[in-house]
């Protein structure tokens, strides 16, 4: 089956290079949230990743006709999305404190909500995962949520496949350490 979807959308690549406005709509309905959680994983910001959604959705409808099918289709849409939001983290000041930033500092205080959360396991989880190293959250983002191989990952980061098992070795590592902190255990062998 996985043959048959990565043969659908090379054929939808191909017939959007020729202009095919449906073809376009199919593969952005098909792929749309998957790269909209990957690009706000790393943005962190809605509005900012719905515009970068935009934009790789019309580098797509603008380059599919370079598309060499070197990777599934995924793994290149999962690349033009990090180049995208890597991009955009990069325009922002150092010194630049908004509304955004202002409301992504953590306020040291447990909450009521916060002290319940904390007994929550996938809420546990989503706290350690964000405060893993922006190379590690994205490798268990690429390996563990969008169920890339080391290859593909490799290609989507632009860094050798050992790099990428070295990242992850050391991802799972700090992982481990940061959900034993948080009182769960693990899940994992």
């Amino acid at each position: 089956m996985a043959a048959h979807t990565a043969t659908s959308d090379e054929v939808l690549i191909g017939r959007i290079a020729a202009g095919d406005k449906l073809a376009m709509q199919v593969l952005f309905g098909r792929y749309q949230v998957r790269v909209f959680r990957f690009v706000l994983r790393l943005v962190r910001n809605e509005a900012t990743a719905e515009d970068l959604i935009s934009e790789v959705f019309l580098d797509v409808w603008r380059q599919a006709g370079k598309f060499e099918g070197r990777s599934s289709v995924s793994t290149w849409l999962l690349s033009i999305a990090r180049f995208k939001a890597l991009s955009s983290l990069r325009k922002k000041t150092e010194g630049e404190l908004d509304d955004e930033t202002a409301e992504s500092i953590a306020d040291d205080a447990d909450t009521p909500e916060v002290a319940i959360q904390k007994k929550d396991k996938a809420g546990a989880l989503r706290e350690c995962l964000g405060a893993l190293s922006t190379e590690h959250r994205e490798i268990v983002d690429l390996v563990y949520y969008h169920e890339k191989s080391v290859e593909e990952a490799s290609l989507i980061l632009g860094i050798p496949a050992n790099t990428v098992k070295t990242r992850l070795f050391y991802a799972r590592k700090r992982l481990s350490e940061l959900l034993e902190t948080a009182g769960i255990d693990r899940g994992w062998p």
